[in-house]
């Protein structure tokens, strides 16, 4: 019987898993830890191991796998910036999984905005207090403004129908647009300082890679409009902390919405209510009122984890079976 280590194993991976493994019959171990060098030793007798967003498959890991014998990463997630695909190359197998629910996340990121705008979370503690006033509540139109997007997959489309819904104007960049839908949908591909110059609201939907590391960085903001809104649903290292928080404490930026944060690994996925947060850059933009931080859970609905797990079996079973990989990365 084939046998996964899944790592950074949650109760509600388990019981995804556990309900739609019973049609593929595997023997899955569940670990709380994280893989890295440190948590190698539980891949010992597997065929498989089944990694997240913050687990860490450098080259040491790739070779630390191969040694023991396991014969496929398959991550549960879309984005693979934390495998080495050059090291994996020619000794592990890496699949993925695409597109778990792109319209998921484009509703979270909607729900950033809407949140934001309009100061929900603030009034929600106010009214809590017996505290009913208005003042410093103060959001404007969606209607009418102009949304820009960077990259546009999966998620940014979805996003992109639900922007014009509101009768927003949108710009996106694309390093290889999609023409066909930014006509059919009215969008104006433009390139970056245009899209920076002229969007009241920017959304992050590109995949963190060397040329987009810290892509929002002190120049990305000094040539953004007064006050614009940055939301990131992507990944946290698009954005480089210290110079949000900076633009944040002069007011160039008016608010933002981070479901991804640069250092996340250290916390996210935890509870850590009983201590303190030794991260100054994350427990200063916690304290910010302008800014919502929430858990890298955009991806979080009933429909994501059906396809999260079962597009996760069915690529091991596709590997198994010595069938075309649909869904594998590799190095380019």
């Amino acid at each position: 019987m084939t046998k996964i280590a899944f790592f950074d194993a949650h109760s509600y991976d388990r019981e995804s898993f556990d309900t739609w493994n019973k049609d593929f019959g595997y023997e899955i171990h569940y670990y709380k830890e994280r893989l890295s060098m440190n948590s190698i030793e539980l891949t010992k007798g597997k065929d498989v191991v089944c990694v997240f967003v913050n687990d860490e498959i450098n080259a040491d890991v790739i070779d630390g796998l191969a040694k023991n014998g396991v014969k496929l990463v398959a991550l549960r997630c879309a984005g693979f910036n934390n495998v080495d695909l050059n090291a994996a190359n020619g000794k592990i197998k890496v699949v993925r999984v695409p597109a778990y629910s792109p319209h998921a996340v484009a509703e979270y990121a909607v729900t950033l905005m809407l949140s934001l705008n309009r100061k929900v979370y603030r009034s929600t503690q106010r009214t809590r207090e017996g505290n009913f006033r208005l003042s410093g509540l103060l959001g404007f139109d969606m209607y009418g403004k102009t949304a820009g997007v960077i990259g546009l997959g999966r998620i940014a489309k979805e996003l992109v129908k639900i922007l014009k819904g509101f009768g927003m104007n949108v710009l996106a960049y694309d390093k290889y647009p999609d023409m066909k839908f930014a006509k059919e949908h009215d969008v104006k591909m433009v390139d970056l300082p245009e899209l920076y110059a002229n969007s009241d609201i920017i959304s992050l939907h590109c995949p963190l890679t060397l040329e987009t590391l810290h892509m929002i960085d002190k120049d990305a903001i000094d040539a953004m409009k007064p006050g614009v809104m940055i939301i990131n649903t992507g990944r946290g290292k698009l954005i480089r902390t210290e110079d949000l928080i900076k633009g944040l404490r002069s007011g160039k930026v008016g608010s933002a919405g981070l479901d991804v944060y640069e250092e996340e690994a250290k916390y996210f996925y935890e509870d850590h209510s009983d201590r303190m947060i030794n991260d100054d850059d994350l427990a200063l933009l916690l304290m910010m009122p302008n800014v919502i931080v929430t858990s890298h859970q955009a991806f979080f609905t009933r429909e994501a984890l059906h396809n999260i797990a079962t597009t996760t079996l069915q690529n091991i079973k596709d590997f198994l079976g010595g069938k075309e990989l649909v869904n594998e990365v590799k190095a380019k």
